[in-house]
């Protein structure tokens, strides 16, 4: 049987992945000044970093949901709420966790907060995804050079899967960079270019709107 053109081009094109690194992303853009992108189109975002003969096949989303100030978990609230609008967008939640720390000089404690799980859910993520052949090219946004293990295995030649780093605003990772395909800056262009609506509809027709400090 013949296959359509669309068909055609979808058997010869090559599949990507990107894999999204939210906190590493979040912080780039808050040291870079950043914050009127934060409310920003994650499915357009990976849609930009794909060249004319490829096809995009996931997008993946990796956070935690923080615990305060109140303020903040309100704005990254009505964000995820805003994402799982998005289709072909996968969110996956770790864990935000509080951790007490001392002065080793005065001994003064105080609690602080750390995120746990995102870097080994990427990287099950990607090898489980390399394994099953849903991709042939893996776009990761993130300068966490935790994840420089994951990204030489997919390398490797057991996988032999491509793999594109994405580096946020203000972050670098020699590492990454080293063991990687290739490498780019996501620039703040490309964020201006791929920011929600301001109003975003959720599917029960409650409007989900851009916090006003993000403007």
């Amino acid at each position: 049987m013949d296959m359509t053109p669309s068909e055609a081009v979808a058997a010869t094109s090559e599949k990507v992945s990107v894999y999204i690194d939210g906190f590493n992303l979040y912080f780039g853009m808050k040291q870079s000044g950043f914050r009127r992108f934060y409310w920003l189109d994650i499915h357009k975002l990976a849609m930009s970093f794909l060249k004319p003969d490829q096809r995009l096949i996931d997008v993946k989303y990796f956070t935690a949901r923080i615990s305060g100030p109140e303020d903040k978990r309100i704005r990254q609230n009505t964000f995820l709420e805003a994402v799982a609008t998005l289709a072909g967008v996968t969110v996956f939640e770790g864990q935000f966790i509080s951790k007490e720390m001392r002065c080793r000089s005065c001994s003064f404690r105080w609690d602080s907060h750390e995120e746990k799980m995102t870097d080994v859910n990427i990287a099950t993520e990607m090898l489980m995804d390399a394994v099953a052949g849903r991709f042939d090219r893996a776009i990761l946004v993130s300068a966490d050079s935790d994840l420089v293990p994951p990204v030489r295995a997919l390398r490797g030649p057991v996988l032999k899967r491509e793999v594109i780093v994405a580096l946020p605003p203000a972050r670098t990772s020699i590492a990454l960079k080293k063991e990687a395909t290739g490498h780019f800056q996501i620039s703040s262009s490309r964020l201006s270019q791929c920011q929600l609506a301001d109003q975003v509809t959720k599917p029960g027709g409650f409007v989900l709107h851009r916090p006003p400090s993000w403007k």
